[in-house]
C-alpha cells in the first residue's frame, strides 16, 4: 500500500508543487477571515 504507481488519483490530478492559484485564494480568504474577526472583537472599528 506504500507503493504508488502513475495511475493513482493524486498523480492524475495534474497539480504542480507550487500551487500558486490555490495558495493565493487561501491567503486571500485567510486575510478576509482575520479582518472580519478584528471587526467582531472590536480591534478595528
Amino acid at each position: 500500500m506504500a507503493t504508488q504507481n502513475k495511475s493513482s488519483a493524486v498523480a492524475d490530478s495534474g497539480a504542480k508543487p507550487p500551487y500558486p492559484f490555490r495558495t493565493g485564494w487561501a491567503l486571500f480568504l485567510l486575510a478576509v477571515n482575520l479582518l472580519v474577526a478584528a471587526y467582531y472583537f472590536h480591534i478595528i472599528e
